[in-house]
């Protein structure tokens, strides 16, 4: 019986540590989401200087008040269709925990939507798609009226291998 209660706790954690505050955006016509604490600001697009052999969703870096910071096309690395750049598209600035340290990376994005507050009951856990898809990336889904919002776990969005070569690359 302690085990039962052990794990409900430990459920009702888990769906607490996910709600709060989202940073809601497009990619195509999905609705996305990241918690807020992990953005560090949004910046509208500015010039991308290319890395040369990174993997494809990698733009490049930019200058940001003096510091090199690495960007990520989400589209490409979620095997999107590319599109080009609108006045919309941003980058998102986020703060990703690696194994060494904080890093600072740029995530290029359609359009930021707003700030969302997410009750833990209005998140579902990811549905599992079978064994061979890694959904590890999703903290879950937020029902929305009008559909629902792809919660990022954005430090899990990219491997470990994949920050690794964005730290050098910078």
């Amino acid at each position: 019986m302690d085990d039962l209660a052990g794990t409900m706790d430990q459920a009702v954690k888990v769906m607490q540590d996910r709600e709060g505050k989202y940073l809601t955006f497009s990619l195509s016509d999905e609705e996305y989401g990241i918690g807020i604490l992990k953005i560090k600001e949004i910046i509208g697009m500015m010039p991308i200087t290319t890395v040369p052999r990174t993997p494809e969703f990698v733009k490049g870096v930019i200058n940001l008040r003096g510091k090199v910071i690495p960007v990520i096309d989400l589209r490409l690395k979620f095997s999107m269709e590319k599109i080009d750049y609108t006045e919309r598209t941003c980058i998102i600035v986020v703060n990703l925990k690696s194994r060494a340290a904080d890093i600072l990376i740029g995530v290029v994005v359609d359009s930021v939507s707003e700030v969302l507050n997410i009750k833990a009951e209005d998140i579902e856990d990811t549905p599992t798609f079978g064994t061979s898809l890694d959904t590890s990336y999703i903290l879950g889904m937020a029902k929305m009226e009008g559909g629902v919002k792809i919660l990022l776990d954005i430090d899990r969005v990219l491997s470990a291998e994949e920050v690794a070569a964005l730290e050098s690359a910078a």
